[in-house]
């Protein structure tokens, strides 16, 4: 018997449902954008589990009658293909024809669907590829299908999933991105409990805008709108059309952009706010981003990402949809003039606002931009590289923005290597030196007297050579306040030398430890608020917020609820109120969304370490003598006085030997 096989169709199907659906979330997107291709106007979507248990997606398309609806099942079968040229011209969402096999084949399926011109409707019911019942049935025109028990024969495939929070907050992100991509539909998501997002029809994609973000991110962003064509350079100044209901197309020949895109005050920590859409549909493409990064080149820090709506209209002949399983992926005709044209069109957009740039832009080519990334990562300190998401693995990041230009940006669609982001290989001496020896190691060689060989013969720091004994760490509490530099950082000394402290960073420190221990206990104290705090988020962000509500109660917080997209803060840690707080709660939402993978413990310490960031003292504050003389000794009772949780120094001494040979003293 020979060694090759052909596939059943089962397990044909089941391989190929590995590549079109990987968690619930690929599923209610095969089915979305099936109900946009069949011109329906109101689409809802009820899931239960996360989607492992059931999603049932309703729409009001045009339906299929009983032939098409067992045809559809079958693999490759479409309605959108007719020969290879239509390949060239894909104007569908869909075209495939192997989703709905692909996903019969590792589900309890039924579909109840009806033609607007039958009198009846079919109904369907397919077990693990099997078809068991097929059956007239009574129903509104449309389409429903409901998918239960997902993965059920393939549980290798259903241990991959994540927890229910996770899949329903990727289902709601999708969904999200679907209803801002078509506001002239009807978009309702509900869970078991609550609905999550209900976005009624618009006219104009920034009242959808409004819908789902709210006021404040709509006031932050810029409308942007540039056309030219595909034959000749030169970036034609904006025209002032909007997409509305005297939306036309663009004119043929032409490539289009429209959208949104944020001002630089309005920053995030991951890509998760960046969408981008290719005639209507939702992609992510490395030379896309990196032409947003470029043109933020300068104006926003490089670890940081702005927020933007980014809708690309071109000839479908110019872009080939057909290199992705799951259809995420596309590849442009003529990459370099799509990345010019985005670039330009973005930096126009800036310009003509005339941003000022965040003086943080500065401080990001600084040995502390590139180190890992700590729990807890402050959003408004940008210091530190954040590793994208787990769908964003394949973008090109900003950090690699050397100089591409045109001439680069062919290479960012050729399909290059995933990329990830690591610490950067420090010498050895600057990472296991005590911290003294090390602080007085850059100030001798700030002097010019590095050059000492050792008994080998290897190159030394001078401070190894004559290092003083490393100091316990109660040696802080001996300080003797000075005074105050700008304001910001204490001038200190003792017998060891001058000393620099970040007021900021050292009660920060002191403010996490202390967090930390009480946490430990479930003693944190506690202030009550006069009056709840009312703090508005998006859908996602209130699935976000439930997974973490436990951990916020048990480090000080009282929070709960307070409508379908509200959450009402009664009480918080000392020390946080006010704008404060509810950056605070912003922030931790938004690092839960790039965390989703951590254990719990890095959550503890990163939620410690962003209430400790936030309820710290802050810098450009003046301290009297006692309160300087009280974080000194509260910060020498630390156990790691020598840096603050997100890995910045503390502070910098220069001691006594330094001091004594920059004057010649020795």
């Amino acid at each position: 018997m020979g060694r090759i096989r052909i596939l059943s169709d089962q397990v044909a199907n089941q391989i190929a449902a590995g590549e079109v659906v990987d968690r619930p979330a690929s599923v209610v997107k095969e089915l979305l954008e099936n109900a946009i291709d069949a011109g329906a106007t109101r689409i809802r979507i009820e899931i239960e589990g996360g989607g492992r248990k059931l999603i049932r997606m309703t729409d009001n398309g045009h339906g299929m009658g009983s032939d098409d609806a067992m045809l559809a099942f079958e693999r490759h079968a479409t309605s959108k293909l007719r020969t290879s040229d239509d390949l060239l011209q894909i104007a569908t969402l869909g075209f495939r024809g192997e989703a709905l096999a692909s996903i019969a084949s590792i589900s309890r399926l039924e579909l109840l669907t009806r033609a607007d011109d039958e009198p009846s409707g079919t109904r369907i019911e397919i077990v693990g590829g099997k078809l068991t019942r097929v059956e007239d049935a009574g129903g509104p025109a449309g389409t429903t299908f409901t998918i239960q028990d997902l993965f059920f024969n393939t549980p290798a495939r259903r241990k991959f999933l994540k927890s229910e929070q996770t899949e329903t907050s990727h289902v709601t992100a999708l969904v999200t991105h679907y209803a801002l991509a078509h506001p002239d539909r009807h978009f309702e998501l509900l869970s078991s409990t609550h609905t999550l997002l209900n976005a009624p029809p618009v006219a104009k994609p920034e009242e959808r805008i409004y819908q789902i973000f709210g006021r404040d991110t709509l006031d932050q962003l810029l409308p942007m709108a540039a056309e030219r064509p595909f034959d000749h350079g030169g970036l034609p100044e904006p025209p002032p059309w909007k997409r509305d209901e005297h939306y036309e197309p663009p004119t043929p020949g032409h490539l289009r952009l429209s959208g949104f895109t944020a001002k630089p005050e309005l920053q995030k920590l991951n890509r998760n706010s960046i969408y981008v859409f290719v005639n209507q549909r939702l992609i992510r493409d490395r030379l896309i981003l990196h032409a947003i990064s470029e043109a933020y080149r300068n104006v926003m820090p490089p670890t940081s990402y702005p927020v933007m709506l980014l809708f690309l209209e071109m000839p479908p002949a110019e872009v080939d949809v057909n290199v992705h399983p799951a259809k995420t992926e596309v590849r442009f005709r003529q990459p370099s003039l799509i990345h010019d044209f985005v670039r330009d069109s973005i930096r126009y957009t800036l310009m003509k606002a005339r941003p000022a740039a965040s003086f943080l832009s500065a401080l990001g080519a600084s040995p502390t931009a590139s180190q890992a990334l700590m729990p807890g990562q402050s959003e408004h300190e940008h210091l530190t590289e954040i590793t994208p998401p787990s769908e964003y693995l394949d973008s090109e990041p900003p950090s690699a923005q050397a100089e591409a230009g045109s001439a680069g940006a062919r290479s960012f669609s050729a399909g290059a290597e995933p990329f990830t982001l690591a610490a950067p290989i420090l010498p050895a001496e600057a990472v296991h030196l005590p911290f003294a020896a090390a602080a007085a190691a850059l100030s001798a060689f700030a002097a010019g007297a590095v050059g000492h060989t050792g008994p080998n013969g290897q190159p030394v720091l001078p401070q190894q050579a004559e290092a003083e004994p490393q100091e316990n760490l109660n040696a802080l509490a001996s300080l003797k306040p000075l005074g105050q530099l700008r304001e910001s950082f204490i001038l200190a000394t003792n017998d060891e030398g001058l000393w620099i402290i970040d007021q900021h960073v050292a009660h920060e420190r002191v403010l996490f430890e202390k967090i930390l221990r009480e946490r430990a206990v479930e003693k944190v104290q506690r202030q009550r608020l006069l009056m709840p705090l009312l703090i508005d988020l998006q859908p996602h962000q209130m699935v976000l917020f439930a997974g973490i509500a436990r951990e916020l109660e048990r480090n000080g917080f009282e929070a709960e609820p307070f409508g379908p997209r509200t959450i009402a803060i009664k009480a918080a840690p000392i020390g946080l109120e006010g704008r404060s707080l509810e950056r605070m709660v912003a922030e931790v939402l938004e690092q839960a969304e790039h965390e989703q993978t951590e254990n719990l413990e890095a959550a503890r310490t990163r939620i410690a370490a962003s209430i400790a960031c936030h309820a710290a003292i802050k810098v450009n504050m003046p301290l009297d003598p006692e309160r300087m003389r009280w974080l000194l000794s509260e910060l020498g009772k630390t156990e790691h006085p020598t840096s603050c949780p997100h890995g910045r120094p503390i502070a910098l001494r220069y001691s006594w030997k330094d001091i004594q040979r920059a004057f010649q003293r020795i």
